[in-house]
C-alpha cells in the first residue's frame, strides 16, 4: 500500500546503467535534486504572500559526462513523460541560442542549459527519477534544479552564484521554456532545503527561513490521488488575473498587503468570484505565518486544524480543489491521530498533505484506501536534503 521510496543510490545505478547502455562508456559526474510537498500556503506565492514547503525524499537523479560533440544528448527514465525519452541539442552559443520545442519534458533541461549562469560544455546524460509526474509535488523543479546542479558538478563550477540566483535562473527556464509562469517556491526549496527542517519563504523579499521538522513522533503523508484532471492552464491565468483584480480594488500593488477587515469594507465593489478568490489568498497568508508558529511551539494539533482551513478555503473559494482530494482529505481526518489534512499543489488531482502522529500512519492509510474510490500511492515522508553532488 505503501510506495516504498526508492533509495538515491538505487536511482544512481540505473540510471548509470542506461547511460552505459546508451553512449557505450561510464559516466563520471553525478547529482540528484528533491521534489517538494507545500505544508501550507497555496496559491500565495503569485501574490508576494508565504509558502511553507520542505524538500522530499523523492528526486530526480542525473549521470553524465562532459564530450567534445557540440551536441547535449540526454536520455530520461522517467515515467510518463512524452515521447521520446531521447533528445538532442546544439549546445547554445549568442549567435544560436535554444529556444523551446518537442519533447516537452525536454524544455525543463534545455530551459536551465539556456540560463545557466557560466559556459555549458557539450554533454551526454541520462536521467532517473522517483519524482510522480503530475503528483502535485513538483517534478518539474525536481528537473530543473538537478539539470543546473549537474551542470555545476560538470564544469566544478566554484558556486560564486548564489543559491537564490540560481534558482530564479531555474523559475526562468520554466517561465519561458515551458511556458508556464510559477512562482519561486519549487526552485528555492530545491535548492535551499534541509534534512529534518521545512522552509519559510517570503515570495515578495526572497527572503527565507528554516523551521525545524524533527519530531520522529510526527510524520507527513503524502497520498497521490493519481487523478490529474484536464484543467487548461488558463484556469491558473484567471486565478492570477482575478486576484490582481481584487489588489486593484483594494488600491494596493498585491493582497499581500490585504487584510481581512479591507477585504469586508470594500465587499461591495467586488463580484463574488473575485471576492472569495482575494478571502482565500488573505486568509492563506495569514495561516502560513500562524503555522510557522504553531510548528515552532510543536503545536501539531493547531498547524492541522490550519491545514484544514486552508483545505477548505481552496475547495470553496478558490474552487481548485476536486472530489478525489476531498475524498482523500475527508477520509484522513476521520483517523485517531490525525492532525490536519489538505490538498496541496495547484489543485485539480495530484496528492493531499497530511499530517499524523507516526504511530498511526498505517491505520490511515488502511482507511484512507478503503473510503477512496481510486487507487491513491502512499509516501512517508521527512523533510529531507536539497539538490546537490553525488559520488560515483
Amino acid at each position: 500500500m505503501e510506495s516504498a521510496i526508492p533509495p538515491v543510490q538505487d536511482l544512481l545505478n540505473q540510471a548509470c546503467k542506461a547511460f552505459q547502455e546508451k553512449f557505450g562508456c561510464a559516466p563520471d559526474t553525478a547529482a540528484c535534486a528533491p521534489g517538494r510537498v507545500n505544508l501550507i500556503g497555496e496559491h500565495t506565492d503569485y501574490n508576494d504572500g508565504f509558502v511553507f514547503p520542505m524538500a522530499l525524499p523523492l528526486v530526480s537523479v542525473f549521470v553524465g559526462k562532459k564530450t567534445t560533440s557540440g551536441q547535449c544528448r540526454v536520455l530520461t527514465l522517467a515515467e510518463g513523460v512524452d515521447s521520446p525519452t531521447y533528445t538532442e541539442f546544439t549546445t547554445p552559443t549568442d549567435a544560436t541560442p535554444l529556444s523551446p520545442g518537442t519533447p516537452k519534458w525536454a524544455n525543463y533541461v534545455k530551459g536551465v542549459v539556456a540560463n545557466y549562469k557560466g559556459k555549458v560544455p557539450s554533454f551526454d546524460c541520462a536521467i532517473a527519477s522517483s519524482v510522480p509526474l503530475g503528483g502535485g509535488v513538483s517534478s518539474s523543479a525536481s528537473l530543473e534544479v538537478g539539470t543546473y546542479t549537474f551542470l555545476d558538478q560538470l564544469t566544478k563550477d566554484d558556486n560564486s552564484i548564489s543559491k537564490k540566483d540560481k534558482a530564479l535562473a531555474c523559475q526562468k527556464a520554466e517561465h519561458v521554456f515551458a511556458g508556464a509562469p510559477c512562482g519561486i517556491m519549487d526552485q528555492f526549496i530545491a535548492i535551499m532545503g534541509e534534512e529534518n527542517h521545512a522552509l519559510l519563504i517570503d515570495c515578495r523579499s526572497l527572503e527565507s527561513k528554516l523551521v525545524p521538522l524533527k519530531d520522529p513522533n510526527v510524520v507527513v503523508l503524502v497520498t497521490n490521488s493519481n487523478v490529474k484532471h484536464e484543467i487548461n492552464s488558463s484556469e491558473y491565468s484567471t486565478r492570477r488575473a482575478q486576484c490582481e483584480s481584487g489588489a486593484k480594488i483594494l488600491g494596493l500593488k498585491s493582497l499581500r498587503d490585504a487584510t481581512e477587515q479591507q477585504l469586508e469594507e470594500n465587499k461591495s465593489k467586488m463580484d463574488d468570484v473575485t471576492y472569495r478568490r482575494a478571502r482565500h489568498v488573505i486568509g492563506e497568508i495569514k495561516r502560513t505565518q500562524d503555522a510557522v508558529v504553531a510548528l515552532e511551539g510543536s503545536d501539531y494539533k493547531r498547524f492541522g486544524e490550519l491545514m484544514v482551513q486552508s483545505h477548505n478555503a481552496l475547495r470553496d473559494d478558490f474552487e481548485v480543489s476536486c472530489p478525489e482530494l476531498d475524498q482523500l482529505v475527508a477520509a484522513a481526518l476521520e483517523v485517531d491521530g490525525v492532525y490536519g489534512s489538505r490538498m496541496t499543489g495547484g489543485g485539480f488531482g495530484g496528492c493531499t498533505v497530511t499530517l499524523v502522529k507516526k504511530d498511526a500512519v498505517a491505520k490511515a492509510m488502511e482507511h484512507i484506501k478503503k473510503q477512496y474510490s481510486g487507487n491513491p500511492t502512499f509516501y512517508v515522508c521527512a523533510a529531507s536534503q536539497a539538490a546537490r553532488g553525488l559520488s560515483l
